[in-house]
């Protein structure tokens, strides 16, 4: 990782529900392929546009908490918080400029 950071269960409320700026969040796991492909997309966005949104990465596996509370089912899943709550989510793979429009009103 990069531009992006892992949250935990434990670290999620302070570095996402709390944050003052826009949060997108990858709902991923090690052994998923879709995953692997949105990582780097993830990554150059973060590095673009993190000045506007923050974007995080939570394993799925290792943290059931988060990942039972926002009843995640399918892999990737990108969420984006807006002060504490879900503003939007995505489930599925997307390219770079899918998800530049997608984040539009965020970044």
């Amino acid at each position: 990782m990069g531009a992006t950071r892992a949250v935990t269960d434990q670290s999620f409320e302070k570095e996402v529900l709390n944050s003052t700026k826009p949060v997108l969040v990858d709902y991923w796991a090690e052994w998923c392929g879709p995953c692997r492909l949105v990582a780097p997309v993830l990554e150059a966005i973060a590095a673009e546009h993190g000045d506007k949104l923050e974007i995080v990465k939570l394993n799925v596996d290792d943290n059931p908490e988060v990942t039972r509370r926002y009843n995640i089912l399918n892999i990737p899943t990108l969420g984006v918080f807006q002060n504490g709550q879900v503003v939007k989510e995505l489930v599925g793979a997307r390219s770079k400029s899918a998800l530049l429009r997608e984040l539009a009103d965020f970044i």
